[in-house]
């Protein structure tokens, strides 16, 4: 289907409202109409009166034919205005509507698609296209199609009436409407490329701005301030040259259409004049063409600009289509049912996946976590852990193989219902700029204050949050800068402890918090996860040793597992993940462990 009727499909809706937009349109164009004829006939009719009292002096009858019509243009002027009232007022509801259905649109779509559109979406492009594409279709509403049925009206009706007045002057006028015509719609079809860059350079400038300032403190780390500078503004000046030059061509258009329509009037005026010598044409009607060519000036040098239009309508139209029209990765089936009262048996069974097409991220994996149990994943960068984890609240779907909860494969049940028992506190914290109550209870906003101190008692953040001036009332700021990391993180655990899944998933969840405040997250923790089936990726030993099973990745398969002192025992991968990272946490918690003086009073009874 095309784009133009597609986004027509927006406007359907709102069809009485637009009937009497079009009855505006025709009202309107009718009385504008009315008052180059009401103008003619006072002139014809003041200069009979003169011809009729030759020699008289200047008396009523004179000017009566005069008042009148200037009665009757002022009743005409205002009855046009209520009209064109109208159609303005129902024509800009009209097309806010639609862009206001059309924002929502993008919105809610974008809110359903899966990781792998948002992985490969650029912010400023997305947000490009929800603001300046919509405003672009929102003008093609309303200047497109209902400005075009007001300039179609006026140009016929008026074409109609100077013809039926005297066809040889209507010829002589009409012979600049094709030049004039066709010189705007060449100006046009220049600057529609133009146009589509910068509507595409204004996207990519969006993309620079959001980056530089979500990443302020990595560019002010790394001393790159002039580097993002040069980028910027390297954008900017492209954005510059290509808005420069539209402008230009608009302001070489503009002169030469008003030259074109003032050469077109003077012909007008030199014909008419012949014609009225030769008494085929009384003044009045002289008056009239003059008047209705006045009229017709902006409907025939609109046209180009409302095929401009139709042309950003086109264009605008087809990007917010490809974000309406992308299919999910992650779909749910129409008779999926609702996962409820669950235990939280979660079955890998022979899972591969793989983000494209030419290399497996996962390969045969087999997972059993028995309800309550903590499946601890180890492995090296890129062995694909937090793949593991995404997989089970169908951030993305498996290539091969399924995943089961209580026997139930996860494909089979709604996405709410599943992710509702599924409480994740991800690698990469986000808090939204809110107060800590608002973050806290983002997943069960209905909770209660007491709900929410006891989640946050349990995430060990309760002090510090009563520590500060306004509580839980205070703003964390944008992405939660005004927080540490382990403060965030400890509001993202107690987000995720309101929200009491029956299986937990703990992205790296305690990296970025001190030893002292791990201990007491993980005591914490420790009681809050007895029932609950938890999967963590875990750098900590405290956490490797408690898990009920400890998964050892590599190259996206599971080469070991078991638990900490049998794993040790094998000498193989996770020995080496020991050696390597976890033994230096145990040395540490046995000197802690250790009374005293002990180190002191070795050496001296040895001797």
């Amino acid at each position: 289907m095309g784009v133009v009727p597609r986004l027509l499909k927006f406007v359907f809706p709102y069809w009485p409202r637009i009937i009497v937009a079009w009855l505006c349109v025709f009202g309107s164009a009718g009385f504008v109409l009315a008052i180059p004829r009401i103008v003619g006939e006072a002139v014809d009719m003041a200069v009979q009166s003169r011809a009729e009292q030759a020699g008289a002096g200047f008396g009523w009858d004179d000017l009566r034919p005069l008042l009148i019509a200037a009665g009757l243009v002022v009743a005409a002027a205002v009855l046009r205005g209520l009209f064109a009232y109208g159609q303005t007022y129902l024509g800009e509801w009209i097309s806010q509507r639609a862009a206001y259905d059309i924002r929502n649109r993008i919105y809610d779509r974008l809110q359903r698609l899966s990781f792998a559109y948002h992985d490969r979406a650029q912010t400023g492009q997305i947000m490009s296209r929800a603001t300046q594409d919509v405003e672009g279709v929102r003008m093609f509403i309303n200047m497109g199609v209902l400005r075009l049925m007001y300039v179609v009206v006026l140009l016929a009706v008026a074409v109609a009436l100077m013809i039926s007045e005297n066809w040889r002057l209507a010829l002589v006028s009409f012979s600049f409407f094709p030049v004039i015509a066709g010189v705007s719609i060449f100006m046009t079809m220049r600057l529609r490329p133009l146009w589509l860059r910068i509507q595409d350079e204004q996207g990519r400038l969006g993309t620079v701005l959001q980056e530089n300032l979500t990443g302020m403190r990595v560019v002010k780390a790394f001393g790159r301030e002039d580097s993002e500078s040069k980028k910027f503004a390297k954008e900017a000046k492209t954005l510059f040259q290509d808005s420069f030059a539209s402008n230009r061509i608009q302001a070489v258009n503009t002169p030469l259409l008003t030259g074109l329509w003032m050469l077109d009037v003077a012909a007008t005026m030199w014909f008419g004049g012949y014609e009225a010598i030769h008494g085929r044409l009384s003044p009045g009607d002289l008056t009239q063409f003059v008047l209705y060519l006045y009229l017709l000036q902006l409907p025939v040098r609109s046209l180009g600009w409302i095929v401009n239009l139709f042309a950003r309508a086109q264009s605008s139209g087809q990007r917010i289509f490809e974000i309406l029209d992308a299919e999910s990765a992650v779909k749910e089936k129409p008779d999926a049912v609702e996962l409820k009262d669950i235990t939280g048996h979660v079955r890998f069974e022979n899972v591969s996946f793989s983000y494209d097409a030419i290399s497996a991220v996962l390969k045969g994996i087999d997972i059993d976590a028995k309800p309550g149990q903590m499946v601890a994943l180890l492995g090296p960068t890129g062995s694909g852990k937090s793949t593991v984890v995404n997989l089970l609240p169908r951030f993305y779907d498996v290539t091969d193989g399924r995943i089961t909860i209580d026997g139930i494969d996860i494909r089979d049940v709604t996405l709410a219902s599943l992710r509702r028992n599924i409480g994740v506190v991800q690698q990469d914290v986000f808090l939204f700029n809110d107060t800590i109550r608002a973050n806290i209870a983002y997943g069960a906003v209905d909770a209660t204050q007491e709900q929410i101190e006891r989640a946050a008692k349990a995430a060990r953040i309760h002090d510090f949050i009563m520590s500060l001036p306004d509580g839980y009332d205070t703003w964390v700021g944008e992405r939660g800068v005004t927080l540490s990391g382990g403060q965030k993180q400890r509001v993202a655990i107690a987000r995720t402890l309101l929200v009491d899944p029956k299986i937990l998933i703990f992205d790296d969840s305690t990296s970025s918090v001190d030893t002292e405040t791990e201990y007491l997250i993980q005591q914490a923790l420790q009681e809050l996860m007895k029932g609950r089936t938890t999967f963590v990726i875990a750098q900590r030993l405290r956490t490797v040793k408690r898990a009920d099973q400890i998964l050892v990745l590599k190259d996206g398969r599971i080469v070991e597992r078991g638990r900490h002192e049998d794993l040790l025992a094998l000498g193989g991968h996770y020995r080496q993940i020991y050696d390597l990272e976890l033994r230096d946490q145990e040395e540490a918690l046995a000197r802690l462990a250790r009374p005293a003086g002990a180190l002191d009073t070795a050496p001296a009874a040895g001797g």
